[in-house]
Formats: structure tokens, sequence, C-alpha cells
């Protein structure tokens, strides 16, 4: 059995908890500090009830509701916070992974004198002594139905699925609050007709099954992994060609993926890092629903972050391609397109582990060479 910790509207309940003038006001974080000229990297539950969203333009939201607070995001404050945290459930004495930056995941496997509900009430109870900040905890017989259980009573939930209500449970929940289907996936199977997460396990009887506890094998010890993976490159010279450029984001973009891949990692966050004499030091990233260790993907999402941000073509001179939101690659493909890609990047990577790195590359990345 998993419990599943999900930190609840993580940066911006921290904002709250440090600023306490700031509790029950609709509340954005800013992923830079010019409030009209960033995006919403998160919204407290205030803010998202009035319809505001992570990703959002920030003027976008101020035309929704022009008295929100704004908070420019101290990534070093929140990932201290989280660091914090997971230090205070190592003192559970349980198999502990770290899963994102605000969510954490025990093993109750094996420990069948605990009570899993008792236990999740003192996990809540002590993160909100301790850093004044809500917590939900899902539990269930694994990873998936944990993740999903911690989403269905925000904040400050706490809730079980087991036998005795997984039909109901499933029956309630739609299908977008599953992990993976808040994007395409979700799309194309609900237009499909299945709403539910029922609808899809009665399409997929073994699709809740098949999804264990992401765990090392040695119960004794925390699954620990890095916070990061990146890659960057400084041109020769200032470049201006677009095409040139989006071709070093894909080269950089498969480097990391591949590192992913070797770590069976996959990422939810793609954070873009551009330098130039125009533009200085320019950083972005964006969150995903759906995680990914394949490169077409985390390139096409990072170009995303540069086209909607650099509307002009200014010179470059260096590039950084970052993956966070780390987790434990369990993801099952569901579609037949993307069963088909899986299985293109498991032979690429075979020959490529045969033969060398690069011997099979994406053409696009013969600008870089």
């Amino acid at each position: 059995m998993i419990l599943h910790v999900d930190m609840d509207a993580f940066f911006a309940s921290i904002e709250e908890a440090i600023n306490p003038r700031l509790k029950g006001k609709p509340l954005i974080v800013g992923s830079r500090g010019n409030r009209m000229h960033t995006v919403v990297c998160a919204a407290n539950y205030a803010a998202k009830a009035l319809g505001i969203h992570s990703g959002m333009p920030t003027k976008r939201a101020y035309s929704i509701y022009s008295k929100l607070e704004f908070v420019a995001a101290d990534q070093a404050k929140y990932i201290w916070t989280s660091e914090q945290i997971f230090e205070l459930l190592k003192g559970f004495k349980l198999p502990l992974n770290y899963a994102s930056i605000d969510e954490f995941q025990l093993d109750l496997s094996g420990n069948g004198h605990l009570n899993p509900v008792s236990l999740g009430k003192e996990i809540k109870a002590q993160i909100y002594a301790n850093f004044n900040i809500s917590a939900s905890v899902g539990i269930a017989k694994n990873w998936l139905l944990a993740k999903l259980a911690s989403k269905l009573n925000k904040p400050d939930g706490l809730t079980l699925i087991d036998d005795s209500n997984f039909e109901q449970t499933l029956r309630k929940a739609s299908l977008d609050k599953l992990c993976g289907m808040g994007g395409k996936n979700g799309q194309i199977l609900m237009a499909k007709g299945l709403k539910t997460c029922w609808d899809l396990y009665l399409n997929l009887p073994g699709f809740f099954d098949n999804n264990p506890g992401k765990f090392d094998e040695d119960s004794g010890k925390s699954s620990e992994k890095p916070k990061s993976v990146s890659h960057s490159y400084t041109l020769p010279k200032n470049q201006i060609n677009p095409q040139v450029i989006q071709a070093w984001i894909r080269l950089l973009s498969e480097m990391v993926a591949t590192r992913l891949r070797q770590q069976n990692l996959t990422s939810t966050t793609v954070h873009l890092w551009l330098n130039g004499p125009e533009i200085g030091d320019f950083g972005a990233q964006r969150t995903h629903q759906t995680p990914t260790n394949d490169g077409y993907e985390i390139c096409q999402r990072a170009i995303k972050i540069m086209s909607k941000l650099l509307k002009d073509h200014p010179k470059i001179r260096a590039i950084g391609v970052t993956c966070r939101g780390l987790s434990w690659n369990s993801y099952q493909p569901l579609l037949s397109e993307e069963i088909r890609r899986e299985g293109l990047i498991q032979a690429l990577d075979r020959i490529n582990n045969r033969f060398g790195d690069g011997v099979i590359y994406p053409a696009i990345t013969a600008l870089t060479r």
C-alpha cells in the first residue's frame, strides 16, 4: 500500500505562511518579477476559484481579477521547504520516494500493524505544525491510485481507496483527475466516450493493477533522485537563425532525455535558458501534467516557451535545457501512436548504446555539426 502526500498549492501556500497578510486573498506567484509580463507559476485556491491557473499569462489573470496579490517566485525557498518536508517524512522510518518538489510517497507494504488513515492524519498534522501549510494525503494499493486519491478532496484532504469503495470512487472521479490524463491522452479518450476513471477501468481492466510502488528493492533505503537534469552549450558566435537555435534546443533536449531514460526518470517541468547581447539572461519554465523522457516532446515544450515569450528573433549566444519535476518512470502509454513512439525510442537507445552515442540522431541536429 502506498501513502501519497501532495502539498496544497505549494508555492502559494509557502508565500502565505511567510506573509500572513496574503492568507485568504487571491494570490498568484509569477515566474519573474514583472507582474504584468510573466506567467502564473502557482495560484492559491482563492485565485483558482476565479478561474486562474498556472501557465496563464499574468496579464490574463489580472483581466479576470484586477486586485490579485502578486509575489515573484523564489525557487530556493520552495526547494528548501521541500527538502525539509522530506527530512520530516524520513522520521517515520518507512521506504520513502521523492516524487516531485511537492509530492512524496511512503511504502506501507509489510507494515500491517500500521493504521494508514491514522498515519496520514499524523503526517498532515506534523507538516502543518512545522511549516504552517497543508497537505492532502491519498492512500491506495499502488502509486497511481494513491496519487488519484490525494487529488479528490483538496485542499487538506485525506482519502483512502480500498476494495470497499474502489468502484464508487472511480465512478465519481473524472478522467482528468488521473495522472497523465490532463492533456492529449485525456482529450482523445474523452472524445471516445470515456468520462470517468471507472470508464477507463471497464475498458482497460488491468490498468489500475499494473502500477506498483516506485521504491528500491532494499526497503530500508529511501529512493532519492536528482532534483533536475540539464545540458547547456555556448555557441561559437551570436546566432540569429531560428532553425539553428531550434536545432541546438533539439540536441540539448535529446541529451537530457537520454540521461532521464538511463536513470529511469520522467519529467513534468521543462526550463529553457537563453543568453544573448539583446536579452541578457532569459529563463522560463512550464509544467505539464503528462510526464515525459522523450527528447522530441521536451524540445517541443522548450520551443513553445521560446516562441511565446520571445516574439522577435534576438541574437542568442548560449542555450540551456533543464528538466525538473522528476519522478520514477512508471507511465504506461495507452494510445497506439504512443506505444509505437516508445518502441521507436527504445530501439534507437539500443542502437546508440551498442554503436556509440549519436550514431542515429534527429535530422535537424545536423545544423549543429
